[in-house]
């Protein structure tokens, strides 16, 4: 149980960051939302939080800019007195040929989908270490491990992300302070509904043969993850069942690696 341990998860009004939030609030965690959205979502999802028995709150930081990453953390800081979990969430990411890529966009992914992270765990690591424990766990990607064609920031970002894990496991190692990344396969986000949804009109096709469709070339289950499976292996990285498990790149992504 994560009783009296406080989160603050990045990109967390949907999908995998929500599902985080949802499995440590059932443990008693006290949760901080970030990302963009509108008040009645956000009040929304607050509600299902504190409907779970737990303390929740948001910041609607811009993850681009560092000075309104160190207002979130003090917020939380503020709110729950300690951030004893960060998570990084928030990803943006752009397709396109290296030689297509605006170089604003590349910019912009590098500030949201690394430096981010880096602030976050600059700044909670501290408090971490005078306490003696931490979690800190990293949404990296199949793609901080392997690579592919048209995502060149995304997968540079997420490659530097497991090595910024690598590091802060490390160096928390004296402290019971542990980094993981996270590096789910296809995953069942509001994202992925959307693809899926281009397919079944693009081609014809049912839900489920325009899922098989998606994921004939990358995924052997033929599944999608289910964002609450991540959730919960979140929930476990965090528990000290899981204390020796630190700086790791750890894949949840039915089969997918085992082509590699």
């Amino acid at each position: 149980m994560l009783k009296g341990r406080s989160a603050l998860i990045t990109g967390s009004l949907d999908g995998i960051g929500f599902a985080i939030a949802q499995a440590l609030a059932r443990q008693g965690c006290a949760v901080m939302l970030n990302g963009f959205g509108d008040e009645a979502t956000i009040e929304t999802r607050l509600s299902m939080l504190r409907e779970l028995g737990a303390e929740a709150a948001y910041h609607g930081a811009d993850l681009s800019v560092p000075s309104e990453i160190e207002g979130m953390v003090a917020a939380a800081e503020d709110r729950f007195g300690t951030v004893d979990i960060a998570v990084n969430n928030a990803v943006t990411r752009t397709w396109g040929y290296i030689d297509e890529l605006p170089v604003e966009n590349w910019n912009y992914a590098l500030a949201v989908n690394l430096s981010a992270p880096f602030h976050l765990i600059r700044l909670t690591m501290p408090g971490m270490k005078r306490r003696k424990w931490g979690r800190i766990i990293n949404l990296a990607s199949n793609y901080g491990i392997a690579g592919t064609r048209r995502r060149a920031d995304y997968v540079s970002t997420k490659h530097g992300l497991v090595g910024l894990t690598k590091v802060a496991a490390l160096e928390g190692l004296p402290y019971n302070i542990t980094a993981n990344a996270i590096c789910p396969g296809a995953t069942l986000t509001p994202n992925a509904r959307k693809l899926v949804a281009q397919r079944m009109r693009e081609k014809g096709l049912s839900e489920e043969e325009a899922t098989i469709d998606y994921l004939s070339d990358r995924q052997p289950s033929r599944r999608f993850i289910a964002p609450e499976k991540v959730g919960a292996f979140a929930a476990f990285l965090c528990s000290e069942d899981a204390s020796e498990i630190t700086g790791s790149p750890l894949a949840i992504d039915g089969g997918w690696l085992a082509f590699s």
